[in-house]
């Protein structure tokens, strides 16, 4: 199971790190619309929850763990108008920062990325935001894993543009984005941020269905296609508590972005 280790990790490193699930936020907006039926996603392990704060953004939000330095989860909630809005956008803010609202020794630095030899990896994308405040707001490091660059700028780039294309043909989707751990030894950057060994996306369309995608996050990714309930069993996130047993459990017809595990080689 990919979330394995890292209640491992939590365990070992949740001493000096913050017990607090929530943090209020100064930022204007609520996580709620951003969650499917207003139902926010679970971590299957509560282990996985010390050192954990929600920060709630103007058009995302994020579950945060201090152990990881990263986001656990990610969620948004995209429209027609919301895409039309994004595309509209013709600039591009590109001032990744620290967050404030993060105590220092639960958040990722700037130099923590420096020299590592990864990108700093979008969960909410850059491209699915409408205005330069909420584009700011995604350069926010919580928002953010080290994530392979031939990943993020290839096969991740265009399952972004393949989901706001969806959510643009269907009207509305609700969005799901993570990190996963898996192996016996994981790298952190500077010491400090772990990085995933996967990375994930579910897609939610109300009245349509649902599903999502797991990535290698190495060179030469594999790709999967998986149910919702595979896809919570494998990362030890359910993004979409309450769907109902045949949506859950139903694989759909998503195409892939890159070579998938049936491919060859175990993709690891």
């Amino acid at each position: 199971m990919l979330a394995a280790v890292l209640v491992t990790v939590a365990s070992a490193c949740s001493e000096g790190a913050s017990q607090s699930a929530a943090t209020p936020s100064p930022v204007a907006g609520s996580c709620i619309t951003t969650y499917a039926n207003g139902t926010r996603p679970v971590i299957a392990d509560a282990r996985r929850m010390a050192g954990t704060r929600m920060l709630c953004f103007r058009a995302f939000a994020v579950l945060h763990s201090g152990v990881t330095r990263t986001p656990l989860w990610v969620t948004e909630r995209l429209t027609r108008v919301s895409v039309e809005a994004a595309r509209a956008l013709d600039t591009r803010d590109n001032r990744f920062h620290a967050e404030e609202r993060l105590p220092t020794g639960e958040r990722a630095e700037l130099e923590d990325y420096r020299g590592s030899g990864f990108d700093r990896g979008h969960m909410a994308p850059s491209g699915d935001m409408g205005r330069p405040v909420d584009d700011y707001e995604s350069f926010s490091l919580a928002n953010m894993v080290p994530q392979d660059g031939s990943l993020n700028r290839g096969g991740w780039a265009d399952l972004e543009g393949y989901v706001r294309d969806l959510a643009a043909t269907l009207g509305e989707a609700y969005v799901v984005t993570g990190p996963a751990f898996s192996g016996a030894t994981l790298r952190r950057l500077d010491g400090r941020v772990l990085v995933p060994s996967h990375v994930w996306k579910a897609v939610r369309v109300p009245g349509q269905g649902a599903g999502a995608w797991i990535a290698v996050n190495g060179p030469g990714s594999r790709w999967e296609v998986v149910s919702i309930a595979t896809l919570a069993a494998r990362v030890g996130v359910d993004p979409f508590p309450g769907l109902d047993h045949a949506t859950r459990s139903r694989v759909p017809a998503f195409p892939t972005f890159g070579p998938t595990q049936n491919d060859g080689g175990d993709g690891e």
